[in-house]
């Protein structure tokens, strides 16, 4: 193995090795680049849990112990090498030899010229492949493993906005969507495992690895490199949905906080209602939503084909499907009171929507029949609630017409609706429709999407460390923003090779400060900005040199 490659190799391996908690230290000057783990579920995207898994390498591939990050065996390319676990440990045999390894720990694959395959396993139909390493670990259970992609942000963009857009809604749209998924990698909604932080499926974000990039997805991801949408200090989370119907949803209004369960969920105020046409009333009444989602009118959706949509049920048909899937979701704790194996559901009388969100979307139901009521809450489960041909509703943008037959009983029901998903932040098909059609850039058809946002760099903490970032700005004005400089008197930056130092103390009782940087900036190209702390500059002494100070900081773009 070559200098070069010994090079390449030992990197990776300090980037897998810093996932898992082991302090491997930095020199001063390189880029923190950020880590994603992301969960490799099956073919079905049905779970994460295997019993094995075989992998194989494009160019030489090495397995690694994850803890030592010493080299177990080199694997030749194309040959597979298949790990499989029973009472807790991870064991594999080499191709073509009679060495045999095993351990609790598991294993790293890496290929530091080359890229990763998983045997038997498609994505978009085709052979699943993997930049980053893939680390096989166990679970909890005695004979499971999991298998995590462990991959630097910014690649692992590359096999998601491909897969998350469509590439001929256009460059700008597809910038947006980098972003937003730049976003929800480092900030998502939920993360349910330690094992990972997000996985390959709609239940984060679609990622499909290196075998399904495009040209023009990957030239959005490097065009947008190390920019996030930010507001208040802080990443957003930035939530995006196919198609909104022509409305967007309040946060609150279709999640439940993720920790307590709470519905509505906590006001997120970057993430509120917005209508695509300026002037258009809140669809909270049902006189108006009904109006609008039974008609066709003017929106940024218009494209989709689930802007509009409709269901009929015969009402037997209706009942039945709620039958089933009222025991199903009354495990969701959003159905009152639970449907049980034995409860009665009766002949249905009524579906009455008690509360709606601005966009039209329900929040509350009530499902009424000769048995009782049952109120229904929160937009995943009403639209889980009401299926035809076991598929779930498009949205829960949706209104209900009940025909009656001579008797006045419910004979058919009629559901109109709009919209693809939640309907919460981001519309792609609008943001397609903004690029292309309104000649919209990325940074206005993320405004438009979530309220009062700035884009900027991911906040750092700097303290006796140097901290390196790239970036493709999206402005030539730029600032770098210090919430708090907690006292601290002077900052060294390096700019593109330019040394930049800033007098703080100049700011006294003042802790926030903004240190205009914009005649630094580079436009069009990749820049690179260096946090030197304050000990390490020769003319100043004090600050961070003396206890342990740290301050966060990050380039904001106006």
């Amino acid at each position: 193995m070559g200098n070069k490659i010994k090079k390449i190799f030992v990197f990776t391996i300090l980037l897998i090795i810093s996932v898992f908690g082991i302090n491997v230290a930095i020199g001063q000057g390189d880029t923190q680049s950020p880590i994603i783990r992301v969960g490799i579920m099956d073919n079905g995207f049905r779970t994460l849990e295997r019993g094995s898994v075989a992998l194989y390498s494009t160019e030489t591939g090495y397995v690694c112990e994850p803890d030592t990050r010493k080299t177990v065996v080199k694997i030749p390319p194309y040959q597979a090498v298949t790990f499989t676990i029973k009472d807790g440990i991870i064991s594999f045999k080499v191709p073509n030899e009679d060495s045999y390894f095993e351990s609790p720990n598991g294993y790293v694959f890496a290929c530091p010229d080359g890229v990763l395959g998983v045997k038997e396993l498609k994505r978009a139909g085709k052979q699943a492949l993997y930049r980053g390493a893939l680390r096989v670990q166990k679970n909890t259970k005695p004979n499971i493993l999991y298998l995590i992609n462990i991959i630097e942000l910014e690649d692992y963009l590359k096999g998601v906005v491909s897969n998350e857009m469509p590439t001929h809604f256009g460059l700008e749209a597809l910038k947006a969507q980098a972003v937003a998924a730049r976003n929800y990698a480092i900030m998502p909604r939920t993360k349910v495992s330690k094992a990972y932080d997000v996985v390959d499926s709609v239940a984060s974000q679609v990622y499909f690895g290196y075998n399904t990039e495009i040209e023009l997805g990957n030239k959005a991801v490097k065009e947008t490199e190390g920019i996030i949408a930010i507001y208040n200090h802080q990443p957003i989370l930035a939530l995006y949905s196919s198609c909104a119907g022509g409305y967007t949803e309040n946060y609150s209004y279709a999640f439940s906080d993720p920790d307590t369960k709470q519905f509505p969920a906590p006001l997120k105020p970057y993430l509120m209602s917005k209508p695509d046409i300026k002037g258009t009333q809140a669809l909270n009444r049902e006189d108006i939503a009904y109006e609008y989602y039974s008609t066709t009118p003017l929106s940024y959706d218009n494209k989709s084909k689930y802007y509009r949509w409709t269901r009929t049920w015969e009402r037997e048909e209706l009942e039945n499907v709620l039958v089933q899937n009222l025991l199903k979701q009354s495990k969701t704790g959003f159905v009152k009171p639970e449907f049980c194996d034995n409860s009665k559901f009766g002949t249905l009388k009524e579906l009455k929507v008690i509360r709606r969100g601005n966009s039209g979307k329900i929040i509350y139901m009530d499902i009424v029949t000769t048995e009782g009521k049952f109120r229904v809450s929160k937009e995943l489960v009403i639209r889980r609630l009401f299926t035809k041909d076991g598929k779930a509703l498009p949205s829960a943008n949706v209104v209900f017409k009940c025909d009656t037959d001579c008797c006045g009983d419910i004979s058919q029901i009629t559901a109109y609706g709009g919209g693809f998903g939640h309907g919460v932040g981001m519309s792609q098909y609008g943001a397609s429709y903004m690029a292309k059609e309104l000649k919209k850039n990325f940074v206005e058809i993320l405004k438009h999407y979530y309220t009062g946002i700035y884009l900027g760099t991911q906040p750092v903490e700097v303290d006796k460390q140097t901290v390196k970032q790239t970036f493709y700005p999206p402005s030539d004005k730029a600032l770098i923003e210090i919430p708090d400089r907690k006292g601290l008197n002077a900052l060294q930056v390096n700019i593109n090779g330019k040394v930049c130092n800033f007098d703080l103390s100049k700011y006294m009782n003042i802790q926030r400060c903004e240190l205009d940087i914009s005649s630094y900036i580079k436009k069009d190209k990749i820049n690179t900005i260096i946090y030197v702390p304050a000990c390490q500059n020769r003319m100043v002494t004090n600050d961070l040199s003396k206890g342990n100070i740290k301050i966060n900081l990050y380039v904001k773009f106006l």
